[in-house]
């Protein structure tokens, strides 16, 4: 076109839109290019100072089931059997195993040198169409000794992922079975129970203050009461309180079990509930009446299994052998997040066909059946048998039944219960009425603060303290737990 000229931008010395009109452009330039030409030398970065360490624990990390406005960072830098060490070097027995997952004693050198010898191998194969030696190796020794007919393992990451896998198995099955059954869609569980907290195991887990704000992202389920053998129903007493609670499950069953697609328990021991411990025979009595009714037994043993309740399973006192089993926590020493759902072949061949008939269970996590922890996994499980855990645990559970009735006599003290090496003290602020202490008031937390001060590192479940110790405990550290306990409560309440 008439006057229009053919020059470019950059011919007509117009800046180009990048760059802006600042003359300094042209320095930044080169010495932007003269840094790509010559980096900095890397070098290994200052580590932070105590005092940051600690604001960024405050400020950056959100902390699990904690108030972040109220937390006062509590840093652990190392440990070494069943003692922890902070920042500080001020060191702590680990009463709680670290919140109920470690077996065998930190840095256990036999658990350690599994995790160094597989890093060596292999950090991370998927499970989505394709495995390694390590991880069929333990799924081969956790159905070997599981209870009897649980012949098939799919693995996941934490107690609530295990027991999410088990209640969308126990859906799937029912409607893929060989005669379906599509109205099994609801789950039966316990009052105050706890299964971890993705929505599914929120949903049959039962902790209102856990749990109501979830409330309307939650499915329906059945409801029977827990069988608390502390606080007993009106006119219950201790010898008939396991007719009373199975004859409340059984009423449900009956009623319902047409649309029951499992029962879901804890055995022998609610945890989070309080360290409530069922009654002897409950369990047998739950396995008979869902075989009676024709629905499935969840057995949650996230929390109570490999040995805490002084045999590898829970579900082996009572010779139950549930329908589907979920483990994690003690799977791997309390070293890394590996969990499992144990499964009967009945339930597996209700997943068979062909692509076209979409049985396939549609479900996977990213890390399940990672090699490293279940390169530890099968060393926890070595060190069971090598070190003849379960063997030691009856003086160790001795005696620490002899302190708890020692501790039960001080007037605050409602109620000790035990089973294995799991324990509970609940305080009440009237032990003739049962009166709770108002939760607000934070008791067993300040007892908890206590112990902490004198070196035993305790967490309660409001104002029941829990000893839980890892099963390597000696009876000289049960000794200072024990008496730390008692002393904390004689202090604070």
């Amino acid at each position: 076109m008439p006057g229009k000229s053919n020059k470019t931008a950059s011919e007509k010395g117009a800046v180009p839109f990048c760059s802006g009109d600042d003359p300094a452009d042209g320095a930044r330039t080169k010495l932007r290019q003269s840094a790509l030409l010559d980096p900095p030398k890397p070098g290994k970065p200052a580590e932070p100072a105590r005092d940051e360490l600690q604001r960024w624990d405050r400020q950056i990390v959100w902390h699990a089931f904690t108030q972040m406005s109220e937390y006062e960072p509590l840093i652990i830098e190392s440990a070494q059997g069943c003692t922890l060490t902070d920042i500080d070097g001020r060191e702590y027995l680990d009463a709680t195993s670290s919140v109920w997952c470690n077996i065998h004693g930190h840095r256990h050198p036999k658990l350690d040198a599994a995790l160094r010898e597989q890093l060596d191998k292999v950090a991370h194969v998927t499970l989505l169409g394709a495995s390694n030696p390590t991880t069929i190796k333990l799924a081969k020794r956790l159905a070997d000794l599981a209870p009897e007919g649980l012949e098939h393992v799919f693995f996941s990451d934490d107690g609530a992922t295990a027991v999410e896998v088990a209640l969308k198995m126990a859906l799937q099955y029912w409607r893929q079975r060989s005669d379906p059954r599509p109205n099994k869609t609801t789950y039966l569980a316990l009052a105050n129970a706890y299964h971890g907290d993705t929505l599914g195991s929120v949903s049959v887990g039962g902790v209102e203050r856990f749990h109501s704000m979830f409330q309307p992202l939650l499915f329906e389920v059945l409801r029977a009461p827990s069988p608390d053998m502390y606080r007993l129903p009106p006119g219950v007493t201790q010898e008939t309180a396991l007719d009373y609670y199975l004859c409340a499950v059984e009423r449900i069953l009956a009623d319902e079990h047409e649309r029951i697609a499992a029962v879901v328990v804890e055995p022998l021991v609610q945890a989070a509930a309080g360290m409530v411990i069922h009654p002897n025979g409950y369990l047998r009595g739950l396995r008979e009446l869902a075989r009676r009714y024709d629905v499935l037994l969840i057995a949650d043993e996230v929390a109570v299994g490999f040995g805490r309740t002084g045999t590898m399973f829970a579900c082996q006192q009572e010779q139950v052998a549930p329908d589907l089993l979920c483990l994690a926590k003690g799977l791997t020493g309390g070293y890394m997040p590996v969990a499992a759902t144990l499964a009967t072949h009945e339930i597996w061949r209700a997943f068979l066909g062909t692509h076209a008939e979409s049985k396939t269970f549609f479900h996977g996590h990213t890390y399940g059946g990672n090699p490293l922890g279940a390169a530890v996994a099968l060393a926890t499980l070595d060190v069971f048998e090598e070190e003849q855990t379960l063997e030691k645990l009856p003086a160790k559970i001795d005696r620490l039944a002899e302190h708890l009735r020692r501790i039960a006599r001080h007037p605050h003290v409602g109620d000790v219960r035990q089973r294995g090496l799991i324990a509970a003290v609940e305080l009440v602020r009237d032990k003739a009425t049962q009166e709770p202490y108002p939760w607000e008031e934070k008791r067993g937390m300040q007892v908890c603060d206590w112990a902490r001060a004198h070196g035993v590192l305790m967490r309660p479940l409001g104002n029941v303290l829990v000893v839980m110790p890892p099963l390597s405990i000696s009876l000289e550290q049960l000794d200072r737990i024990s008496v730390t306990l008692e002393e904390g409560i004689i202090n604070v309440v």
